[in-house]
């Protein structure tokens, strides 16, 4: 017998490897990996012979050893703009759980900033180490799409659409069309936008699809849009703070605001305190995401269904890992309905510092 010896913590370990139970039983490597396997092409005795070897050596196949034999390596990778944010966070862990339940590993690519970005899918670091990829919210251009489909492998999209592709999502501008709609049914029609930066390199798709549904919104009513009441910045609490705090000083200031995510109107609502102002009573505030902070804060705000998202694309692309033959993903897009939650940070418009609109 021609065992490995193993080390571990200072400890040898005889361990029997396939070579010893082809050995063993007389027949080749690759009949000991078809037979463990319980593949069909297998005599019966000849699987017999091999269990019984096997159980003598008190041999275990290598999970790896299996992945290399199958041709595949049961992990999915993901590809987010940042991990920092409550999006994303979310994203991950219901991905990551769900490949968890299936047997399957996450490899994650956080790509941080525009350098990042173009590093990885210059040199695209996930070549043969997955089955799939999850991309999530980022506006691909054909050179970044035309990598991803160099790799060979089934691709799905959160949060973007691209023709014949995977994608789940919502639809953004209809949702952010919502919430705008219902601040102009309250009778506003100074409401400023508190959004993401729409010429941020990293080019991440809900800042522009939720400014498009604002502009919708206001244009049902017949308000033209007012560049002084729209101000962008980061999607976080800081952004929502100096976004709010330039809106409201303002000649003639909003009425109401939306914030095209909840950690900004946190911000807003911050920076509306700190001028001695009341909300709802002097200025409205609606959010979008719900996050789990947005009951405690009366925010109302859009609910979008992140882990649901998140599920939906990852079970849809192990089915499609799954299809041996690599077959077209039936209904490749799915677009999951959001809600315009309402709380009591929004009223009719008063004499707050917007005046009666």
């Amino acid at each position: 017998m021609h065992a490995t010896v193993v080390r571990y913590r200072g400890v040898e370990a005889m361990v029997a490897s396939i070579e010893d139970v082809a050995r063993r039983a007389g027949v080749s490597i690759a009949t000991v990996s078809r037979a463990l396997r319980g593949l069909p092409d297998v005599a019966t005795a000849t699987r017999d012979r091999v269990l019984a070897a096997a159980a003598e050596l008190d041999y275990v196949a290598s999970p790896f050893a299996a992945r290399l034999a199958s041709g595949r390596t049961t992990t999915v990778g993901l590809v987010v703009p940042f991990v920092n944010r409550w999006f994303f966070s979310e994203v991950i862990a219901t991905v990551e759980n769900a490949l968890r339940r299936e047997n399957f590993d996450l490899l994650l690519y956080n790509l941080g900033d525009p350098s990042g970005r173009d590093r990885f899918f210059d040199v695209m670091p996930m070549r043969k180490r997955v089955d799939g990829v999850i991309v999530a919210s980022l506006v691909l251009d054909d050179a970044e799409f035309a990598a991803l489909e160099d790799l060979d492998l089934p691709v799905g999209l959160l949060g973007i659409e691209r023709r014949g592709t995977l994608s789940a999502g919502i639809d953004d501008i209809a949702a952010a069309c919502d919430a705008v709609t219902y601040l102009t049914s309250l009778g506003h029609r100074r409401v400023g936008l508190i959004g993401g930066d729409t010429d941020d390199p990293m080019r991440f798709t809900p800042p522009l699809h939720r400014r498009t549904g604002y502009h919708r919104a206001l244009a049902a009513v017949g308000v033209e849009p007012d560049p002084a009441l729209e101000q962008l910045g980061f999607f976080t609490v800081e952004g929502g703070i100096e976004a709010a705090q330039r809106l409201l000083a303002v000649p003639e200031p909003p009425t109401a605001l939306f914030a095209e995510s909840d950690e900004m109107a946190y911000g807003a609502l911050r920076a509306i305190h700190d001028r001695g102002l009341r909300v709802p009573e002097d200025i409205s505030v609606v959010g979008f995401d719900d996050q789990p902070f947005s009951d405690l804060m009366d925010l109302t705000t859009v609910r979008q269904p992140v882990a649901e998202q998140a599920l939906d694309i990852t079970t849809r692309l192990l089915n499609l890992i799954a299809d041996s033959d690599g077959g077209v993903a039936r209904d490749p897009s799915v677009t999951l309905p959001t809600e315009l939650v309402v709380r009591n940070s929004t009223r009719a418009p008063g004499d707050g510092p917007g005046g009666s609109a």
